[in-house]
């Protein structure tokens, strides 16, 4: 039986997938060099913060200016009371969370991903139904564009089965330092978004817990890099890209991966952009 960290080297030895990590790796470390991190990296990680949620928020179908999400990060605005403010604000606190985790994702996984739904999807469910897994026969809310090719919806996980799924969340988030760190994030955030542990909300703290994971396993450690705009400037092939994963065996678990890989890679450009941004005094902020 190959361990945690054995498993992980298989997947990032699939086909394609070395180069895709190495290119994405290496553009992370030249983004840590960027002359912005010399004494602004704080700057630069909050304005990039922003933009994250932002992405985040629309990839969830919550769409506002990045100027709004700027503004009620500093507490100087407020999103409408509806479903799609509700939705972004509950991205807003979510990124607060990941702040306030600190390493309890890879300690207390369980903990870590009830706190983000709570975060996340608090105003839009019942209390009673905040930071819980789905039981046995409890649908999920979400999902409904994770399509096969043959255009069939992905079925949720069914709550009965949904405990052995987190408990291999838990071995992916607890896998010792020297497995791959990109490898290790994609499939965190795919695990989430397709099993579907809570009743809705799973695509915000899948990415949310992604992003946890990148800044600490050290890929990208001040969080500057804005993948959630690669993988919402990509479209539908996001959703289908995680079906791909959810069904297609090693292919689309492969295929996932080179997609997760050129976001974070497209990511650090924007990442880029926004230490350029800093460095000329032009964030908004």
């Amino acid at each position: 039986m190959p361990t945690t960290a054995e498993a992980l080297d298989r997947l990032a030895a699939l086909p394609d997938v070395p180069e895709a990590v190495q290119a994405a790796r290496a553009a992370c470390t030249a983004l840590a060099w960027h002359r912005t991190m010399r004494r602004r990296t704080a700057e630069a990680a909050a304005e990039a913060g922003v933009r994250a949620a932002r992405a985040s928020a629309a990839l969830a179908g919550a769409r506002f200016p990045v100027e709004v999400f700027r503004d009620v990060t500093r507490g100087a605005a407020a999103f409408p009371d509806d479903a799609a403010g509700r939705t972004a604000l509950g991205v807003v606190r979510a990124s607060a969370e990941i702040e306030r985790l600190g390493r309890t994702w890879s300690k207390a996984p369980g903990q870590a991903l009830a706190r983000l739904h709570t975060a996340a999807s608090a105003g839009l469910l019942p209390d009673e139904a905040l930071g819980r897994p789905r039981r046995a026969g409890e649908p999920a809310g979400d999902g409904a564009d994770l399509l096969a090719p043959d255009g069939r919806l992905i079925a949720a996980v069914d709550g009965a089965q949904i405990g052995a799924r987190l408990a291999g969340l838990t071995e992916l988030l607890t896998a010792p330092p020297e497995a791959p760190a990109l490898v290790l994030a994609a499939l965190v955030l795919a695990e989430v978004a397709t099993v579907r542990p809570f009743v809705s909300g799973n695509g915000v703290v899948a990415r949310a817990l992604c992003r946890a994971v990148i800044v600490g396993r050290g890929l990208d450690p001040t969080g500057v890099a804005i993948w959630e705009a690669g993988l919402l400037a990509i479209g539908p092939q996001y959703p289908l890209a995680l079906a791909r994963y959810a069904v297609g065996g090693a292919d689309g678990v492969a295929h996932w991966l080179r997609t997760f890989a050129q976001a974070l890679l497209d990511g650090v450009g924007e990442g880029q952009a926004v230490c350029d941004a800093v460095l000329a005094g032009r964030t908004g902020a």
